[in-house]
């Protein structure tokens, strides 16, 4: 049981059909699935356009040669190649006969050697005057295309089959309902279907089902009892959504792919990327990404938002569950996009937060709650105060089954003697005292001490104990601080006796949506200890869960407040439990020097925003490491070869034209330079730009990128 007694609160799953489903009409089922992808390279969008080969790349020189030039280069080199063919293999046929002729006679081995012969002598024709003329480059732009037309236009002829309706044959959206189903029991799928009233949510909720029954004869053959009763609205997400509202382009939930943008045709980009879409997917976002620079820049526009959309959008298809922490004013998308939404302070708020985070046992909770409590600067107290709450939360969960209330929590910290006789009197009643009587005897002997963090712990609680976050947290049951004036219940949740339903982080194991929209203009101080608070619960949360087959995501719109030192070796073990994080940062001075080099450690990906400090590139730029380049230096120096008209010449060219007649010397040789200088990320990044490296969860990297975000 958890922590707390009472079940947390959060959606139940459920297998209800909703009884109004919103309809999707007009989507091309068959044509998204249809579409080509190309997959293998991460970060590339797989309906963008694909990498480009070894011999594109190679070609990538001649891609600038006019069409006059290359075919007459061409042309020249094809006449010449075979006026030599013509000449030598006449002198060649004349050596052979007198070779040939007196050994074998004039027959078959004469003709065999000499077509042998010709063949070599075109071959190595064909490898000179072909370099020279550049044919393989004429081929691919000229030749190919009219061949790739001409097979074309041969398909089209063909008699292609098609369906009932007409349409041409395509993919079988349900090839693998079709394999376990009965006759008939696709009938209703199949007509909304052809109707586009079936979207990519749908289709991806419905096969996500049946991987998860297919083993179970049971379960499976209620899944396909609702697929034939309901179509597309079975097996609905618990808040019967289909779909987001006023959601954007760019997902494909095929790949669970979100396109960020378009990696830009400059030579700081490898070759291989070069005009091609990037995105994000699980794989990648499994490794965690810190994005940087300053406000304004596009960091929760172009990042935050649409991370969160194709989570949302994931869950809703249940295969994640997300979390997304972030200023209430932050566009991070409307609330309809979540199933919980936490507003400490605000009157949209449907949720409270657990401040335990319905751990299943005190220490976890009370050890969450101490680091949040106390800020990275008090970080050589976090020993005492996490023994100090564990000290309270312990007995007080043993004797009323629930960890205690926020107001019982601060006046057990403070040491107030009704309190502690109250809590001696359950813990006696229910014959545990003698168990807790050590932690007991430690608290009351810190108190009143220099270093008793008890008092420091609850002056910052006392930050959550205000009238404006009435209901908001923890409440001893039947009255205590934070009641509110009446009770709000939600669908599927459990109401306490005080305030909102709680949520518990501990509930990652269900495809939820959840909003955590912080008060920072109002209350920033509270603001930032919540926010330390959802992000240490959710990566203690996702690291410990024993159902992993969901992505567990969590989204930071402002990670400044929540980056310590529990937290930077909590996000390196994100990797293994299929979870990531997304941290935005204003600028890594908000962090002590100390976490910044470990920071970028923890993490595979890394995003430089346009504005950034120096200082903080300096820190990108050793990151991304050196590059070998071929580097060309240039001598100039006055022309004063050759004879008496030669340098008559030269004179009189410099009175004309007003400069003397140069030589030029060039030197190439093989460096090693940054990728991205610290200076180059302060001040050549254009708007609507940023440098984005990541990594995949089994290591494969992609290098430092110059995107344009707006594309």
């Amino acid at each position: 049981m958890a922590l707390g007694g009472a079940p947390q609160a959060y959606p139940q799953t459920s297998d209800r059909i909703p009884d109004h489903p919103v309809p999707h009409r007009g989507f091309d089922l068959i044509g998204w699935l249809s579409a080509p992808r190309h997959s293998g390279t991460p970060g590339m969008y797989a309906l963008g356009p694909a990498a480009r080969t070894p011999q594109e790349q190679r070609d990538e020189d001649g891609a600038g040669i006019p069409a006059w030039q290359l075919l007459l280069r061409a042309a020249l080199n094809l006449v010449v190649a075979w006026e030599v063919f013509y000449y030598l293999g006449s002198l060649v046929n004349v050596e052979i006969r007198g070779f040939v002729v007196p050994k074998v006679g004039d027959g078959g081995g004469l003709t065999f050697t000499t077509w042998l012969v010709d063949l070599l002598e075109i071959a190595l024709l064909v490898k000179v005057f072909g370099r020279m003329g550049r044919w393989s480059l004429v081929w691919r732009r000229y030749g190919r295309p009219l061949v790739r037309r001409a097979v074309v236009a041969t398909e089209k002829k063909a008699v292609i089959p098609a369906q009932a309706d007409g349409r041409p044959q395509a993919v079988d959206p349900w090839w693998a309902f079709r394999a376990v189903a009965e006759p008939g029991g696709l009938a209703l799928l199949e007509q909304e279907t052809a109707s586009g009233r079936v979207n990519d949510v749908d289709h991806q909720r419905l096969n996500r089902a049946l991987e998860c029954v297919r083993d179970y004869p049971d379960r499976l053959a209620a899944l396909l009892d609702a697929v034939r009763d309901h179509g597309s609205a079975a097996c609905a997400h618990p808040s019967g959504l289909r779909d987001l509202p006023a959601r954007g382009s760019g997902n494909d939930l095929l790949l669970r792919q979100i396109r960020l943008g378009t990696a830009e045709d400059v030579p700081k980009n490898p070759p291989a990327y070069r005009g091609v879409d990037l995105a994000l997917d699980p794989t990648l976002l499994g490794t965690s990404l810190l994005a940087v620079g300053p406000s304004g820049t596009g960091k929760t526009v172009r990042l935050a938002r649409p991370v969160a959309e194709t989570l949302c959008l994931q869950a809703l298809a249940g295969t994640a569950v997300v979390v997304v922490v972030g200023a209430a004013d932050a566009d991070l998308g409307p609330d309809s996009w979540y199933d919980v939404v936490v507003a400490p302070g605000d009157s949209r708020g449907r949720y409270g937060l657990d401040l335990y985070g319905g751990a299943r046992r005190p220490e976890e909770g009370a050890s969450r709650l101490a680091d949040a409590l106390l800020p990275e600067e008090l970080a050589p107290r976090a020993t005492l105060a996490r023994q100090a709450l564990q000290q309270v939360v312990g007995p007080f969960a043993a004797a009323h089954g629930r960890p205690p209330g926020l107001r019982e929590l601060c006046l057990l910290l403070r040491g107030d003697a009704d309190a502690w006789d109250g809590l001696r009197e359950e813990l006696r009643a229910t014959g545990q005292l003698t168990d807790h009587q050590y932690d007991l005897a430690q608290r009351e002997r810190m108190h009143g001490q220099i270093d008793d963090p008890g008092g420091l712990l609850a002056d910052r609680l006392g930050l959550l104990d205000r009238p404006v976050f009435a209901g908001c947290f923890n409440a001893a049951p039947g009255g205590g601080a934070g009641d509110p004036a009446g009770k709000r219940t939600a669908p599927g949740s459990v109401p306490r006796d005080a305030g909102l339903p709680l949520f518990a982080m501990h509930a990652l194991d269900h495809p939820l949506r959840v909003r955590i929209a912080l008060p920072e203009h109002a209350h920033p101080e509270a603001a930032r200890i919540l926010a330390r608070l959802a992000v240490g619960q959710f990566l203690h949360a996702a690291g410990t869960r024993q159902d992993r087959s969901l992505f567990a995501g969590l989204v930071v719109d402002d990670a400044s407040a929540v980056i310590d030192t529990h937290s930077v070796r909590d996000l390196q073990r994100l990797r293994g439990a299929h979870a990531g994080a997304v941290l935005l940062l204003r600028t890594l001075s908000d962090l002590p020097e100390g976490l910044r080099a470990p920071l970028f450690g923890a993490v595979g990906g890394r995003m430089a925003f346009p504005g950034l400090a120096p200082w903080d590139g300096t820190l990108f730029a050793e990151t991304w490491g050196t590059v070998w380049v071929d580097e060309r230096d240039i001598t100039r120096a006055p022309d004063t070869s050759g004879g008496m008209f030669k340098r008559t010449w030269r004179a009189i060219r410099t009175v004309l034209a007003g400069e003397r007649a140069q030589t030029e010397s060039v030197t190439t040789r093989r460096v090693e330079r940054r990728r991205w200088s610290p200076s180059e990320l302060a001040q050549v990044l254009p708007g609507g730009h940023a440098v984005l490296s990541l990594t995949a969860v089994d290591g494969t990297p992609v290098p430092p990128l110059l995107v344009d975000l707006r594309k």
